[in-house]
């Protein structure tokens, strides 16, 4: 009777349901791999792997990187950029005045000009400029709420450069704007030429003597791109009207004056070297003399304009 009971017992363990041996198996299958060679084991997987098909996923935030300035130090004419307002272009010539005699003109210049160190004001707030100028003319010129009275005394050495410049450009000037970098600390931060007095797309002649100083330049933001477009066309395409169009088109994170992904040029300046901006050069880009943080000798840069009587009576000053 004991045997038959027992039997009993092992015939209805195996006829049990079928969950029974399915949750018996997978212990049969983890004994299993404990007796697999661990070269074995990693061929599974490695095929498990290749099984597997590569899908590719476009990234959702598409990473924009400041763009790294461009270098320009030989001479040349450089077009920087164009838009609706016109070509921006940069004449460069290194060595424009010889050594020796960029030498003599710095000590010339150090001893005849009338520098002084003058106080601007910025959002209401008044503070010493980080460098000493002067002014020839015979019109006053105010820029940054800061009016240089009429100069009509150039020195010979002043008048001198003036007509070597304007023989060799073709351009004429009868203003100019002195200053002084005393040394690294001195600097001129981010702006534009482009007081009503100068006109419409004023050329610049900038000469450089002493220390070598880094110039700077950065495109402004583009207006609004729908306006834009519209504006275009109603116009007839020109030269450099597709780099306009996209130019515009990648403006719109820029409109609120964001200058973290516009172009920038770099350019070395220098003893004795001339740089002339013309075209919209002063619509379109800023410039500035950055502040250093190596021992930097002193430097004197002539930038020579050309004034034009204010009709409005505001001397100049942006509205």
């Amino acid at each position: 009777m004991e045997d038959k009971r027992r039997r009993a017992r092992v015939q209805g363990a195996w006829a049990g349901p079928a969950k029974s041996q399915a949750t018996a198996q997978p212990a049969a299958t983890a004994r299993s791999h404990l007796h697999q060679r661990p070269g074995q084991t990693w061929m599974n997987q490695e095929h498990q792997l290749l099984d597997k098909q590569f899908v590719f996923k476009e990234p959702q935030q598409v990473v924009r990187r400041a763009p790294e300035p461009r270098v320009i130090d030989k001479e040349g004419v450089y077009e920087i950029s164009v838009s609706p307002t016109g070509i921006s272009r940069l004449c460069l010539y290194p060595g424009f005045i010889d050594l020796k005699e960029a030498d003599w003109v710095l000590e010339q210049l150090c001893e005849v000009v009338p520098w002084k160190q003058r106080t601007g004001i910025r959002e209401d707030i008044t503070y010493k400029q980080p460098r000493l100028t002067a002014w020839y003319g015979e019109l006053p010129y105010t820029y940054s709420r800061i009016t240089m009275e009429p100069n009509p005394h150039w020195p010979a050495v002043l008048r001198t450069l003036k007509d070597q410049i304007e023989e060799n450009t073709g351009h004429t000037f009868n203003s100019l704007l002195c200053n002084l970098y005393r040394d690294e600390k001195d600097s001129v931060d981010w702006h534009s030429d482009d007081e009503p007095s100068l006109g419409r797309c004023p050329v610049i002649a900038s000469l450089s003597f002493g220390a070598t100083r880094a110039f700077e330049m950065r495109r402004k933001p583009p207006p609004r791109a729908d306006f834009c477009f519209s504006e275009m066309q109603l116009g007839h395409p020109g030269p450099g009207h597709l780099r306009t169009a996209l130019w515009l088109a990648e403006g719109s994170e820029e409109e609120n004056g964001d200058y973290t992904y516009v172009e920038r040029v770099k350019i070395p300046l220098d003893h004795g070297t001339l740089l002339i901006m013309e075209g919209a050069t002063q619509a379109d880009w800023q410039h500035r003399v950055p502040r250093e943080y190596h021992s930097r000798e002193p430097r004197i840069n002539l930038t020579f304009r050309t004034v034009y009587p204010d009709p409005g009576g505001t001397g100049g000053v942006r509205p």
